[in-house]
């Protein structure tokens, strides 16, 4: 169950509730910040820091630009992150790779709970199951009895191992007894291109990325993968109520500094992101996407993360996926 579903409607409204007293400011941002995404341009957490920084320059006056840095399974981004001055300039925009790569990888390039502070929870976001318009499945139990029939045979893409698409499929198999082949590239583009033309036929993104192909046609939605339905597409069902309950598996976002960073630099980038992500458009935009503002604390945030570590190291366990 996600960290936060009994406790939603609080974490909801944190972000209307009274903020913390603001700390003697230091001359934070005094030069251009940057927020490092470690994915494409246009991906799910690329379109939420580019939302995230245009605000952020209006509320600072000073450049705030978004740096994409991919590979490793995300891990390059958050590397550079950790390993830049601890003042606030530079900024990961963190997602559920965080708390994945631990139990996916021999060797991480850097300790996400030690080489990082956690400034806010900003959203979750829903994973949406798309197969290629040629395959014969409509439902999620309908994609168990075709890949049943073939097993192996279905071919899924991936943002790499141990990403966040990778091992929805992964819980999906593990929950239905099938096995679907992994198709692993370097970031998510490139297997969701695949997929729309025809090389690859399952494939699993956050909504953001994935509705717009659904809505045009390209791909078919499966379901998505919170145990509710978005508001953003009510017509989508959810797997957990397509037989298989308790199927749940969201990414998430938020905002990361290196460690060291002073607590008055953190303070503020989070009362300002929680300022923005109370912006009526800002909440329209975000909700039409299927996100969900979380809007939680640096310590919630925390709490949060080593929660899906411990998820998801059971799941990888489970589906026998061996670290790489």
């Amino acid at each position: 169950m996600n960290f936060y579903h009994q406790h939603f409607a609080a974490l909801f409204c944190v972000v209307t509730c009274v903020l913390p007293p603001a700390h003697a400011q230091s001359t934070f941002p005094n030069r251009v910040v940057r927020i490092v995404v470690p994915s494409t341009s246009g991906g799910g957490g690329d379109a939420l820091a580019r939302l995230l920084a245009h605000h952020f320059t209006e509320r600072w006056g000073r450049q705030v630009i978004v740096e994409n840095r991919t590979g490793a399974s995300t891990m390059l981004g958050g590397e550079f992150v950790a390993k830049s001055a601890p003042d606030g300039h530079t900024l990961f925009n963190g997602l559920s790779t965080l708390a994945i790569n631990p139990s996916t990888h021999k060797k991480l390039l850097f300790d996400a709970q030690r080489d990082l502070i956690p400034i806010v929870h900003s959203v979750s976001i829903p994973n949406i199951v798309m197969v290629h318009p040629s395959l014969p499945a409509k439902s999620a139990l309908e994609l168990a009895a075709v890949a049943r029939a073939r097993p192996g045979q279905l071919l899924y893409g991936s943002g790499g191992h141990g990403t966040n698409n990778h091992l929805v499929i992964e819980l999906f198999g593990a929950m239905t007894n099938t096995k679907l082949t992994h198709v692993p590239y370097k970031n998510s583009g490139p297997a969701l291109v695949d997929t729309i033309g025809g090389q690859l036929m399952v494939f699993a993104t956050n909504m953001i990325l994935g509705v717009p192909h659904v809505r045009n046609g390209r791909l078919r939605a499966i379901g998505i993968t919170s145990l509710q339905r978005s508001i953003g597409v009510p017509e989508i069902p959810t797997f957990h109520e397509s037989g298989l309950p308790g199927f749940e598996a969201v990414q998430w976002y938020g905002l990361l500094a290196p460690t060291g960073t002073p607590r008055d630099v953190t303070d503020k980038i989070y009362r300002d992101t929680l300022a923005v992500l109370k912006l009526p458009e800002v909440r329209e935009r975000l909700s039409t996407d299927g996100a969900i503002v979380i809007g939680a604390t640096g310590e919630q945030f925390a709490a949060f993360i080593k929660s899906e570590t411990v998820k998801w190291a059971k799941v990888v366990k489970a589906a026998g996926i061996v670290p790489e």
